[in-house]
């Protein structure tokens, strides 16, 4: 499989590929690709992409801005995205971060306790988990996924455990920006799930082992530690994987 991975750590945690022999949900990672794959015969038809969808009618694309302006979001879901620019990677147009707020994150599920907050996270109806990022390249198509430190989306900080819980409720199903936009991204969750479980769960490890080495630090704002894990991706090479 053409799929390669980063870590923080990479020495002592490394960032481990998928097992694609513990994949119970084959059914739905096979109905995902085709929705992607149908997603991408109707922009083509058009002569359109995903990113170039996204960024219609914003003006000049610049660093640090969210694309489309005040992001999209669905209020039946309460499920968000939004793409930008800032990190100057090679290969890399922007990417995708994904959200979930606090209208679909069940009680059960709290923010972290143990950590010393030195910058407040938002909690309450304010508060929200970031799942992963997703990379595009300059034609429009994924080339990788990440998982990040709490200060870079400034979101409220959950375990990987209750993250990966609230992966299913991840789904945009409206028309803005742009309907077949929003379809492949929420079949994007679902194929590349495992890639999503693996990251967040290596990026709980990341985390607490950077905190280990740094015990008087407030390891969740330390700007030396941005993403804590990488994969690229082909997703052509992924599906060819799976079935």
């Amino acid at each position: 499989m053409n799929v390669s991975s980063w870590s923080a750590l990479e020495n002592e945690i490394p960032l481990e590929s998928p097992n694609i022999n513990k994949i119970k949900n084959i059914d739905e990672l096979e109905s995902a690709s085709k929705k992607i794959k149908e997603c991408y015969r109707l922009l083509n038809k058009g002569g359109q992409n995903i990113v170039g969808e996204i960024l219609k009618g914003q003006g000049t694309f610049y660093q640090m801005s969210h694309y489309p302006q005040d992001d999209v979001y669905d209020s039946e879901t309460h499920s968000q995205y939004y793409y930008h620019n800032h990190r100057g990677m090679d290969q890399e147009h922007g990417h995708f971060h994904t959200f979930l707020r606090a209208q679909s994150i069940p009680d059960h599920i709290k923010p972290m306790e143990g950590y010393q907050r030195s910058e407040p996270w938002p909690l309450g109806d304010n508060a929200l988990a970031h799942f992963i990022g997703i990379s595009m390249d300059d034609e429009g198509f994924p080339i990788g996924l990440f998982a990040t430190n709490r200060w870079v989306t400034d979101q409220t900080w959950y375990s990987a455990e209750d993250t990966i819980a609230l992966l299913d409720n991840f789904c945009i199903d409206h028309a803005f920006p742009n309907l077949v936009v929003n379809q492949w991204i929420t079949a994007f969750f679902v194929l590349f799930r495992p890639h999503i479980v693996a990251l967040l769960e290596h990026r709980d490890k990341i985390i607490a082992a950077a905190e280990k080495k740094n015990p008087n630090d407030d390891i969740l704002e330390n700007r030396e530690l941005e993403i804590t894990g990488a994969f690229s991706i082909t997703p052509e090479e992924w599906v060819k994987q799976l079935f």
